[in-house]
């Protein structure tokens, strides 16, 4: 049980822990030279596109069946409220600020990370391996 829950949110801590480390950053341009090549708004939404396909895939991986019928929803609203958490942690970090448009386009890229990890997991059943590989 323990092997599954971390196999399916292990990845979801860690990668919540590496938007946290993000956002502890007062200057992440610094750190990370290119994201001076993109709008910032873009760049929340591709960190929480991947967001999002990792909690729809660990609540569809979990053994609850309500959680796994409501993935799409849950975790557009679980990756949205971490979003929004972020910004206002970010109200703290000195030369950061709170942005409430940053925590639409964490949604909106929620929202597409989840519908993506919805349709390519939906083109062929769990488990089943491709017709090549046989």
């Amino acid at each position: 049980m323990m092997v599954i829950f971390l196999r399916y949110w292990g990845p979801v801590c860690g990668y919540a822990g590496l938007i946290f480390y993000l956002s502890v950053q007062p200057h992440p341009d610094e750190q990370l030279p290119f994201v001076t090549h993109f709008s910032d708004k873009v760049l929340h939404a591709i960190e929480y596109a991947v967001f999002g396909a990792l909690c729809y895939r660990a609540l569809r991986g979990s053994g609850n069946d309500a959680w796994r019928q409501q993935a799409i929803p849950m975790a557009i609203l679980l990756a949205s409220m971490y979003g929004m958490s972020d910004e206002i942690h970010q109200a703290f970090v000195p030369f950061r600020d709170a942005n409430w448009l940053d925590w639409v386009a964490d949604t909106v890229g929620a929202a597409i990370g989840v519908t993506v990890m919805h349709r390519v997991s939906s083109l062929r059943p769990v488990g089943s391996m491709p017709e090549a590989l046989r």
